[in-house]
């Protein structure tokens, strides 16, 4: 995983999961660990995302639809829970509740087991935050120099506001060295995204940093429902074909699969170094399951 960030090669493949929740009884999350262990074993990834799980409550006006319960720290559940998934972890962190202190803490924790970290700002501007994500980004910078640092990219908001490229190259500028997209259905704004990226690193005379885009099958009206209120966008004809295909799981896999091929080819053909990271927002078996295979179908694409 290192070397496909640090020489910025295409094909960085990723599976992303969060930590059980926090009131977990011990003899569940180790059934639970040993069962994650022994789903990814067969992947063959690059490396392991966990997610810092926040309430985005304050971001949507909507209700949740499903409740937010707080979950196990990312970085323990990688680093202690998980220490039978051997590839190399990405832990993300939330910094919005952070001090300087606490985070510098937390970096210096749990190197070996986790030697990449993405870190996140508030969930919106109206969220209440002690730690600026560029502050935070300076303290990465000059305490741990040594740990690879990502940020994550919206093509939702680069769809709305055509800045995202700028906020990847302010990025760049920070220290990270990779990024993360959230989950995509949208291949006319990711592909946007990325032509907009390649061109600003063109005219900069610098290479771009390897973009990672997030997939996610979908097999429920409430799975579609919980993935919109995330942000993710779904152009109508997507969304049409979802709600009334016989089998939405499967559609949802092929769909995906779709998009990643023409994404990666788009990508190669500007000089962006593509990978993926395949996730399930659901934790419904057959959605996790689903999510498997569409790893697998992608990593024979790459």
């Amino acid at each position: 995983m290192k070397d496909k960030i640090v020489e910025r090669r295409p094909g960085l493949f990723l599976y992303g999961l969060a930590p059980p929740k926090r009131e977990t009884p011990p003899v569940d999350l180790a059934r639970i660990a040993a069962q994650q262990q022994a789903r990814l074993e067969s992947l063959g990834l690059d490396g392991l995302i966990v997610y810092d799980l926040q309430d985005e409550a304050a971001r949507m006006s909507s209700p949740r639809p499903f409740p937010f319960l707080p979950t196990i720290d990312p970085l323990a559940y990688a680093h202690e829970h998980l220490a039978g998934v051997t590839v190399p972890k990405i832990v993300y962190r939330c910094v919005s509740g952070d001090t300087p202190e606490r985070l510098a803490g937390w970096l210096d924790s749990a190197t070996a087991a986790a030697p990449a970290r993405v870190l996140v700002g508030a969930p919106s501007r109206l969220a209440p935050s002690s730690l600026a994500l560029g502050a935070a980004h300076d303290i990465a910078r000059g305490h741990a120099p040594e740990i690879l640092v990502g940020g994550i990219a919206i093509a939702e908001r680069h769809a709305r506001g055509g800045a995202e490229h700028e906020r990847i190259l302010a990025k760049t500028d920070a220290g990270c060295r990779f990024f993360v997209t959230q989950a995509v259905y949208d291949v006319t704004a990711t592909k946007s995204l990325l032509s907009d990226y390649a061109l600003a690193t063109r005219e900069r005379g610098v290479d771009a940093m390897p973009i990672v885009i997030t997939l996610s099958p979908c097999g429920s009206e409430k799975t579609l429902a919980f993935m919109q209120w995330l942000g993710i966008a779904f152009p109508r004809w997507l969304e049409n074909d979802l709600r009334h295909a016989p089998d939405p799981l499967e559609t949802s896999v092929r769909l995906c699969e779709r998009i990643y091929a023409e994404v990666w080819e788009y990508a190669r053909d500007k000089g962006v170094p593509l990978g993926v990271n395949v996730e399930s927002v659901s934790a419904r078996k057959a959605e996790i399951e689903a999510s498997l295979e569409l790893a697998r179908r992608l990593r024979a694409i790459m």
